[in-house]
């Protein structure tokens, strides 16, 4: 079990080196408890991605899904999850002793998240039991809008791994305009976080490499921080219209280098990551999500 420092040495070297913030500022403003204005949100979630690691060690994004009410803030620091991963997912076998992990709240049809950071295990209901340790707001930004059109039998089918990205999943990413990262330091614990663009914002470079622009944010850099201290990843790609999940694992890097954002309109920086692990699952969420409308604050993907 982790305790999560006050100051997150990640966050303020990667402020530092974007010349943002201030000495000691990092994000640790952000308290353990669930604020009151929280609670109504968190019951009415249909989806949670959670970020965690799996026996060996690997990083992992993966979705859980259920009816409202399926994740209920029992008290001001505990919320009870009513699902777990499905077979085949990396992470099904995790939280069965405590562990870091990380929680985002994401409602695509308000475009509104939070994020719950803490340590989680299973009670003998084999539900999750999260006790956080930071939970706080974020903006809507780089968010796209949908809605849920149809929830399916929970019907998950077998995981389908490899070590390299096939040429359907290459078109998969390049398609896509949103994903999830999922990062852990040892000393401050996991966080799983959103990325979001215009479709093509995320490069595959090769059958186990992908790349893509950090745009602006709320300068708390804290998937940026957690990544300077330790740079296992793991990202989630979800077909929204069929309930898929492409998960990756790997090594991720920031690439500074100011001719790497040329290509990228709103680029303050690159994100390089190198594939290790590739699980698909069809049909792992029982949710099919109609897309509305792109956040308006999307940059294009490329010049």
């Amino acid at each position: 079990m982790t305790i999560k420092k006050l100051a997150h040495e990640g966050e303020q070297a990667i402020q530092r080196r974007a010349n943002e913030g201030g000495p000691g500022w990092g994000s640790p403003m952000f308290g353990p408890e669930i604020p009151r204005g929280f609670v109504p949100f968190i019951r009415d979630q249909r989806m949670l991605v959670i970020a965690g690691a799996d026996e060996e060690g690997a990083i992992w994004s993966t979705v859980l899904d259920g009816p409202t009410g399926f994740a209920d803030p029992v008290d001001e620091r505990t919320v009870v999850v009513d699902a777990l991963p499905p077979p085949g997912d990396p992470l099904h076998g995790a939280f069965r002793t405590e562990q870091d992990i990380g929680v985002l709240a994401l409602q695509p049809q308000t475009r509104r998240r939070i994020r719950m950071n803490g340590v989680a295990g299973r009670d003998a209901g084999d539900r999750l039991v999260v006790r956080t340790e930071q939970v706080l707001g974020n903006c809507p930004k780089y968010l796209q809008t949908r809605t849920v059109k149809e929830t399916a039998p929970q019907a998950a089918g077998p995981a389908v791994t490899g070590e390299e990205l096939s040429e359907d999943q290459r078109r998969w990413i390049e398609a896509a305009d949103t994903f999830f990262i999922a990062s852990l330091s040892p000393e401050h614990g996991a966080d799983s976080s959103h990325r979001g663009g215009m479709p093509g914002f995320v490069t595959v470079v090769g059958p186990r490499k992908i790349v893509w622009p950090d745009y602006t944010g709320n300068q708390f850099y804290m998937t940026l921080g957690n990544l300077h201290l330790n740079p296992a990843a793991g990202l989630l790609f979800l077909d929204w219209e069929n309930g898929h999940t492409l998960q990756l694992t790997g090594q991720a890097r920031i690439d500074w280098n100011p001719a790497g954002v040329q290509k990228h309109p709103g680029a303050l920086r690159m994100v390089e990551f190198d594939i290790t692990k590739v699980v698909r699952i069809d049909h792992a969420s029982s949710l099919r999500w109609e897309l509305h409308a792109y956040s308006q604050v999307n940059p294009p993907a490329r010049w």
